[in-house]
């Protein structure tokens, strides 16, 4: 009498697949990135892209999310705030260094941050210090909130609340994490 065979699996190709290539939009803007350096598709180079398109990504694995956890809409949505926010700020910036310096109002202004998630913070942190007009942004762990730094502020309120809804609500919506309903602009 012959044993019931158990049902295929249909992903297992997947998951070895997936196993390999943990993080295959990595790995090919990687691989991209090696070759525009090196200007060249000789063999040995396309070897390199391999190697390096697979090694890091697969060494660097325990600290990557996974992509499927990510809204990737929102995370593009966000991309194009980021870089039209940049563009903005690169004109109000040269119109202000270009005027008088006594009308700048530099300033340190608090914004409380709505989540804890340490990958979510240091994003924030990087998208901030990206955009012209912020000198630093610093992250204080103990307070849950940030420190930014701009070359001038007339509004640290409206401030505030345009980095918590720009920016922190959209890595929030990237992230998939629900925003607590204790945290407002306010805090």
């Amino acid at each position: 009498m012959n044993a019931p065979v158990p049902p295929p699996q249909p992903h297992s190709a997947a998951r070895r697949w997936r196993r390999l290539w943990p993080h295959p939009v990595v790995s090919l803007l990687l691989a991209a990135t090696w070759l525009a350096l090196v200007r060249s598709v000789e063999p040995v180079h396309l070897l390199g892209a391999v190697l390096l398109a697979w090694a890091v990504p697969y060494g660097l694995t325990p600290w990557l999310p996974e992509a499927s956890r990510l809204d990737w809409r929102a995370a593009l949505r966000l991309m194009g705030v980021v870089l039209w926010d940049i563009v903005v700020a690169n004109v109000t910036v040269a119109r202000l260094t270009l005027g008088p310096m006594g009308r700048l109002q530099p300033a340190w202004v608090r914004v409380p941050l709505a989540c804890d998630h340490p990958r979510v913070r240091a994003l924030l942190a990087s998208i901030i210090t990206m955009t012209p007009g912020t000198v630093s942004a610093v992250v204080d762990e103990r307070r849950g909130c940030l420190w930014v730094h701009v070359l001038h502020c007339t509004d640290p309120a409206a401030l505030v609340q345009e980095i918590q809804t720009r920016y922190e609500a959209a890595l929030l919506q990237v992230w998939r994490i629900e925003r607590p309903a204790h945290c407002n602009a306010q805090e």
